[in-house]
């Protein structure tokens, strides 16, 4: 069972690794998209700060991701993916709701970024029993 189960957390990390790794590395620092962009103008952020803004926070993400690789028995870790994913959500709801209306939208991802936290954090308690 604990061989079991930490195969599953493996899988979590890994897939949260990729997803933080991915959203850093794609839309951030290789094309700039336009909607990462148009987030951070919506913050009031001129044009020259966002974009060094945009490419730290690419770097902080893949970093966040790589932790995930590096600290599988953190809760803490966990917590923050939860915390944050939340706080992403809430933000772009603030800045603009047109984001929820789409096929692909930040909802779906956060919601369920946030809920292979709660199993990961479910499992890891559940491994110290055993």
């Amino acid at each position: 069972m604990t061989k079991q189960l930490t195969y599953i957390l493996l899988g979590i990390h890994f897939c949260l690794a990729v997803l933080w790794v991915d959203q850093g590395l794609v839309p951030k620092l290789l094309y700039h998209a336009a909607d990462e962009q148009y987030l951070w103008q919506a913050q009031g952020i001129d044009e020259i700060p966002m974009l060094f803004m945009i490419e730290i926070s690419g770097y902080i993400e893949i970093a966040f991701g790589l932790l995930f690789l590096i600290l599988r028995q953190s809760k803490i870790l966990h917590i923050l993916n939860i915390i944050g994913m939340f706080g992403l959500t809430l933000l772009i709801c603030i800045t603009d709701m047109r984001y929820f209306q789409q096929a692909f939208n930040p909802f779906v991802m956060n919601v369920a970024m946030a809920m292979l936290s709660i199993v990961a954090l479910q499992l890891l308690k559940l491994k110290q029993q055993l």
